[in-house]
């Protein structure tokens, strides 16, 4: 089943514009010394790469420099969301007392924004549904808009399993044609899964860090969730993949030969920047 790109519009907001946000990304979360971070940084301190105008100061070289998590990171446009809707363009910097509050709210309307930017595509996918996906749609925005009180007050977990249930029921719905092995949640780290035939596979939730992918068929395959870090997907095919973000994208190896769902953009990082299609 072909993606019709119905909802282009509402994925466009969910799509982070960083000269819209007041660089809440690198001050709101913690960052721990890892693979990911080259540094311990607590949370509501800005990162010491930040500069005065809110961009990153090393942002051409990060991976480079030990922050291959800055640039997987994906806001799906809560940080403008947050800045620009919710606080009218206001900033931290030039008003500490709403500092608190900014950095609260980022996580939580990002996880909504990534709710909403799901349920773009599964309307898209599952036309059978798209009714009661519209409605469900309806009621999450309905808390993005939510004045700033009772979204930081807001517990995500019982509307992620809402979703969660309904793109399930979308996924299963797709992947009736070749479903694939059942592989949810698999511990995959490292696999050697070069060329293998996961078409309609459900991987929701597995543990791909490091595997190798190269010349995969993941067509219509179910990536909800799934860890991409450093797995390598060269020549694999992703052409209809379910659930796919610029996140895992973003953490993974690509190249010019790898082919993407449509409504996402190819890597930058990736050799051989050609189309996905």
């Amino acid at each position: 089943m072909e993606l019709t790109p119905v909802h282009t519009d509402q994925r466009a907001r969910l799509r982070a514009d960083c000269s819209q946000c007041a660089a809440l990304c690198c001050v709101a979360p913690a960052f721990a010394k890892s693979a990911d971070f080259a540094i311990d940084k607590p949370a509501g301190r800005p990162c010491p790469n930040l500069q005065s105008d809110f961009r990153c100061g090393i942002h051409d070289s990060l991976p480079e420099r030990g922050f291959p998590g800055c640039v997987a990171f994906d806001c799906f446009g809560a940080g403008q969301h947050v800045t620009q809707v919710v606080f009218g363009g206001h900033d931290w910097r030039r008003d500490p007392d709403i500092a608190r509050s900014m950095f609260a709210l980022l996580p939580v309307v990002r996880q909504l924004h990534e709710l909403l930017w799901y349920l773009a595509e599964a309307a898209d996918r599952d036309a059978a549904r798209r009714a009661e996906i519209e409605r469900v749609r309806a009621d999450v925005e309905g808390l993005v808009n939510a004045d700033p009180d009772n979204l930081a007050k807001l517990d995500v977990g019982p509307h992620r399993a809402r979703v969660g249930a309904l793109l399930q029921q979308v996924s299963d719905r797709v992947r009736a044609g070749h479903r694939g092995p059942d592989r949810r949640g698999a511990d995959l780290a490292g696999a050697r899964l070069g060329r293998a035939d996961l078409r309609g596979a459900s991987l929701r939730g597995a543990l791909l860090i490091g595997a190798d992918l190269r010349g995969a068929d993941l067509r219509t395959a179910d990536l909800l969730g799934a860890d991409l870090r450093a797995a390598d997907l060269a020549g694999a095919d992703l052409t209809g993949a379910l659930f796919v973000t610029k996140t895992q994208l973003d953490a993974a190896r690509g190249d010019g030969q790898t082919r993407i769902p449509d409504h996402l953009d190819r890597p930058s990082h990736w050799a051989g920047k050609t189309s996905g299609r």
